[in-house]
């Protein structure tokens, strides 16, 4: 099963938005990996939401890109405070129908 996961920094402010199959393993990594990113640079990250896809990787790739696209942090925050379910994102923002 693949998961939404936004991150959250407290010391830069910012969130960050991901897709995974294991969102506590990722966290990790974007916390301690060794190489520059995006995530290095704004240290450290916590999970403000995990929020179950589906089990195509494919889908959870076009929710991401679809969030990612919008590039609102009002969108993200309300998907922290309001969404438990992707019918919840899609009533924030249009989603596909979910492939399985």
């Amino acid at each position: 099963m693949f998961y939404l996961y936004i991150l959250y920094s407290i010391s830069s402010d910012k969130y960050y938005l991901g897709y995974s199959e294991d969102p506590e393993r990722r966290l990790l990594e974007h916390n301690n990996t060794g190489r520059v990113t995006y995530t290095s640079k704004h240290r450290p990250w916590i999970i403000k939401k995990v929020i179950e896809l589906s089990s195509n990787r494919a889908f959870a790739m076009e929710v991401e890109k679809i969030i990612k696209k919008a590039k609102s942090r009002v969108i993200i925050e309300k998907i922290i405070t309001n969404a438990n379910s992707l019918d919840d994102i899609n009533q924030l923002v249009r989603v596909p129908t979910r492939r399985d």
